[in-house]
């Protein structure tokens, strides 16, 4: 079979990975869970989550009614390492909502005119209308993170976008919209492992990309650039949810608790909501001891 990329992915994990990385791959297993830091040696039970997951997702089915009745406008940003799982947690998110109320956004790459303009502008007409959650897969923290470890912008260009972006989350909140913002993080040797899959399913291989070939070989310059990024646009208005992806199940359920537990709609049930697992989704201090 004809790998993406001349099999370069396999290629990093066979001549490039570190030893460490490797040994966590091999010992792992298909139960395991191939980060030596994450608290659980295990993926959550199928069956568990299977129950917990509808459960949230009649809570989100009661929420977009709210949201509708209320005119209510609700933004979901999704953002997190290559590989954390973005993709699917939107998906269970969103599965049973009416999606004429619920909407994602993944943008691509800034057309020839979009570069020229305000760098939040191309966001802005996206925003939800009243009644309306909005997901965005991806956004305006491209410039914070992986625009600045390839050198898409220039420093100076960065700087402004951080003296802008806080005001603009506020401008936001402000107008009524409620915001929430999810970083998802992997370790290491579960980013590799999710790319080394992808790469061998002709059904999964649209998902990678030459960013993430690269991306590989840059981890410590990402791991800088999302450090500095969460810490600076962190705030007690906008705050960031660090959710860990290692184990998808664990991650989108507590990723949907982490933003119920904060919104009060009809019908809610506290004990269904609010259970959010503090050791897999939580503030900032969460992110600084993975």
């Amino acid at each position: 079979m004809e790998l993406p990329f001349d099999g370069a992915i396999t290629h990093f994990f066979k001549k490039e990975a570190s030893e460490e990385v490797r040994a966590v791959l091999e010992d792992a297993g298909k139960k395991g869970v191939p980060n030596l830091r994450y608290p659980y040696p295990s993926a959550m039970k199928k069956k568990d989550y299977k129950t917990t997951l509808k459960a949230l997702q009649i809570e989100l089915v009661r929420l977009q009614h709210w949201v509708q009745e209320s005119g209510a406008r609700v933004v979901i940003v999704f953002e997190g390492r290559d590989a954390a799982g973005k993709g699917g947690t939107i998906k269970r998110f969103r599965e049973y909502l009416n999606p004429r109320g619920a909407r994602i956004v993944a943008l691509p790459k800034p057309s020839e005119v979009e570069a020229t303009q305000w760098y939040f502008q191309r966001y802005i007409s996206h925003l939800p209308a009243a009644g309306e959650i909005v997901f965005f897969d991806r956004s305006w923290y491209n410039r914070g993170v992986v625009e600045h470890v390839f050198d898409f912008c220039t420093h100076s260009q960065r700087e402004h976008w951080f003296m802008q972006v806080v005001p603009f989350e506020h401008m936001l909140i402000d107008e009524g919209i409620q915001l929430f913002k999810l970083w998802l993080n992997v370790g290491r040797a579960t980013q590799l492992e999710r790319f080394l899959s992808r790469e061998r399913n002709p059904l999964k291989q649209w998902k990678l990309s030459w960013i993430d070939v690269e991306g590989l070989k840059r981890w410590d310059a990402y791991t800088d650039a999302i450090t500095e990024t969460l810490r600076r646009t962190h705030t007690s208005r906008a705050p960031w949810i660090i959710v860990r992806g290692d184990d998808k199940r664990r991650a989108r359920i507590n990723a949907i608790r982490a933003v119920l537990c904060q919104l009060d709609y009809d019908r809610k049930d506290p004990a269904s909501v609010c259970e959010v697992d503090p050791k897999i989704a939580g503030g900032l201090d969460l992110y600084r001891h993975l």
